[in-house]
């Protein structure tokens, strides 16, 4: 665990699909990562077993669709995906960008 984060010195790791992440931290019960969309790049409906998420939205805007209900979410809102809650999201600018918090850490992201 380290205790800053230096975001200039933290490559990208790609996913795919117009997808990238940079974690920025985790202890033993939260986790924080950057998540950088190319316009139009889909994060894929799904659901946790046991993480709680909150995604909160950097740069750019969202389609996003948490248990059902669609919303656009720009600069400074956020979905609140609690573990078995279904949830996706479609960027819909070049550039955006959430920060997602999970709890517990992503023990796979690491």
């Amino acid at each position: 665990m380290s205790l800053y984060y230096d975001n200039q010195a933290t490559p990208w790791t790609e996913l795919g699909d117009g997808i990238r992440r940079k974690i920025v931290g985790h202890t033993s019960q939260l986790m924080s990562v950057l998540v950088h969309f190319d316009k139009g790049a889909i994060g894929t409906p799904h659901a946790h077993d046991v993480h709680d998420q909150i995604a909160f939205v950097i740069s750019g805007s969202f389609e996003a669709e948490v248990g059902g209900v669609k919303k656009i979410l720009r600069v400074g809102d956020a979905f609140v995906a609690a573990h078995h809650t279904q949830h996706g999201v479609v960027a819909l600018e070049a550039d955006s960008v959430l920060l997602d918090q999970f709890s517990p850490p992503r023990e796979d992201y690491l």
